[in-house]
């Protein structure tokens, strides 16, 4: 309830009286199960990549190979940050259980679950580890930018409101049209793919 509330209403709205009303209950009934506002917004990152790990396990076949698994991974990653804008900043943000743990894939368990993947289908250590830290670079920074550029304001008015100040700045004025093209999509498909080799790379010289 806690993240159809955030997805529906913003980040800012989220408050224990919002969510106890959602729910049916005092807002005082809530603190028997969470702590804080901050213990409920940990919580709620937690549940998503969480989700996420259960869905990538039962889907995960020995015959796919590594490419297939984190192609997956990644698609599946993408789709949290673009069904919950709000909250996937947070997978950046809150510390994750451990500190070489890296986000936005924030726990222990999916640590695990990475690197005996890659390990499994033949990596040895140093490129199972360089892959892990490439991947989790590609994804946080990737997204990020992607969730940033879908922000609440439509690209309409934020055309109309920016057309004003570029007199200054001839190249962006010029190019504004063209910067202002969504080819998020593509690029992160172009990226992924990228990555991929690279990871394959690590995987031959390793």
């Amino acid at each position: 309830m806690a993240i159809k509330l955030v997805d529906q209403q913003g980040l800012v709205k989220l408050t224990m009286r919002r969510l106890g009303a959602a729910c049916g209950v005092e807002a005082m009934a809530l603190y028997r199960y969470v702590h804080s506002r901050e213990d409920l917004l940990g919580g709620m990152i937690d549940l998503l990549i969480e989700d996420l790990h259960t869905d990538q396990l039962a889907a995960r076949r020995k015959e796919d190979g590594w490419q297939d698994f984190l192609l997956r991974l990644a698609h599946g990653v993408r789709r949290i940050a673009l069904d919950h804008p709000e909250l996937f900043p947070l997978a950046a943000t809150r510390p994750p259980e451990a500190p070489w743990v890296r986000p936005p894939l924030r726990s222990l368990r999916w640590m695990e679950t990475f690197l005996s993947t890659l390990l499994a289908y033949g990596f040895d250590d140093d490129a199972a580890v360089s892959a892990y830290r490439s991947y989790t670079t590609f994804l946080l920074g990737q997204l990020l930018l992607e969730v940033a550029a879908r922000g609440p304001e439509s690209t309409a008015e934020a055309e109309s409101s920016g057309a004003g100040g570029l007199a200054d700045f001839p190249n962006l004025a010029r190019l504004q049209a063209k910067l202002s093209q969504d080819h998020s999509a593509a690029e992160f498909e172009e990226a992924l793919e990228a990555l991929l080799d690279r990871i394959e790379l690590m995987h031959t010289t390793g």
